[in-house]
């Protein structure tokens, strides 16, 4: 099975964090943020998005924005165009 996302949205993996600090101590799950930076999957049809946005790029969206989905045991976002915040380049 596949997603294809529609319109202005985005398909996205969510990138975890560490699971440490800097100093080595481990941070529990209880205490974890979500994860607010993640990798495009799929990009919808629109075209004004597809220049801006390709499959593979890093993106930062909104804290609560998107919506989770599963698919094979893996959790994807789908996100609109107005919960990304931004493109993040190496």
């Amino acid at each position: 099975m596949k997603i294809k996302p529609l319109d202005d949205r985005l398909l996205v993996e969510p990138i975890e964090e560490e699971e440490r600090t800097s100093s080595g101590l481990y941070i529990p799950d209880t205490a974890k943020e979500k994860p607010r930076m993640g990798k495009v999957i799929a990009v919808g049809t629109d075209e004004d998005l597809r220049e801006k946005i390709s499959e593979g790029d890093k993106v930062l969206f909104a804290k609560y924005g998107g919506e989770e989905v599963e698919m094979n045991n893996v959790i994807y976002k789908i996100l609109q165009r107005s919960d990304v915040l931004a493109v993040v380049e190496d």
